[in-house]
């Protein structure tokens, strides 16, 4: 019986916008948005170059509350722009982390919860782009030292690029089976390397590579989750709970560094092999 409530109650995370994922995990009224639609502060480089801006910059940024825990939610709309970043959505999220960083010195506990729907940096904004990104990989390495910063990866954009190595300084990640996590976009690497190398059309193997449960096996995200609203709020809920892990994963480069000296590039990595790898048993 409990099970068929759940699948009636079930609501799909990944189906919601940006802003509606977003609300939908904070307690009802808890909410405000910072830097809203309204405030119209968009892009002033995509109209130069024919593309339709939007009023947010795809960013949405909302401080409220979780179980009354204070945190901001910051949420990337990944069906704008593929969910690329320029130098507005880029400053509004290194904004949004820094007043956290504000309140945490305020005696004010404030967790940041990344929303990571985006392919990297906006190629038409690219330098701008790319200094938005280095603010905020700094302002979540500052965050880190006082609350946990938790990266969500639903899906179906995934997170690249640059932002996925802001999603690897994260504190926590939690992953769906659909979210996708890589440095590099699977048509880029196609473009840069060739089919053989990397078929971008080939959906089982993206996901056998760079996708959530792949990731989660390989212990490079901490939370694998069904695509289930109520779910992913409680595995963010105990991420906040457990407070500061240990050792955050990028300080722990000698292990990551040892892995990778272990891999034979001159022939493609089982997924099997990367989980057996990075679990420390024999390849």
């Amino acid at each position: 019986m409990a099970d068929l409530n759940h699948l009636l109650n079930k609501q799909s995370f990944i189906e919601l916008g940006a802003r509606d994922r977003a609300k939908s995990l904070l307690d009802v009224g808890s909410f405000r948005e910072l830097l809203d639609p309204f405030a119209r502060i968009m892009s002033p480089w995509l109209a130069k170059q024919n593309i339709v801006p939007q009023a947010d910059d795809g960013v949405v940024v909302i401080k409220g509350r979780i179980e009354q825990h204070p945190v901001v939610v910051i949420s990337i709309e990944g069906i704008f722009q593929g969910g690329s970043l320029g130098e507005v959505g880029g400053a509004k999220i290194a904004g949004a982390l820094e007043l956290a960083v504000e309140d945490n010195l305020n005696d004010i506990p404030t967790t940041a919860i990344l929303l990571l729907e985006t392919g990297g940096v906006r190629l038409q904004e690219a330098n701008l782009g790319l200094a938005a990104i280095a603010e905020i990989q700094s302002a979540i390495v500052e965050l880190r030292q006082y609350q946990p910063v938790i990266g969500v990866i639903a899906g179906s954009v995934g997170c690249f690029g640059g932002m996925s190595i802001a999603a690897g300084l994260c504190s926590y990640l939690i992953m769906t089976q659909e979210g996708r996590l890589g440095l590099n976009g699977p048509q880029v690497i196609e473009q840069e390397a060739g089919m053989q190398e990397y078929d971008a059309k080939d959906r089982p193997f993206i996901w056998s590579i760079t996708g959530g449960e792949q990731r989660f096996n390989s212990g490079l995200v901490d939370v694998y989750v069904e695509d289930d609203r109520q779910k992913i709020q409680q595995q963010i809920v105990q991420c906040i709970v457990q407070g500061q892990p240990l050792i955050h994963r990028s300080r722990n480069t000698a292990f990551y560094l040892s892995k990778i000296q272990q891999v034979d590039t001159t022939a493609q990595i089982l997924p099997t092999e990367v989980q057996a790898l990075y679990q420390g048993k024999e390849v």
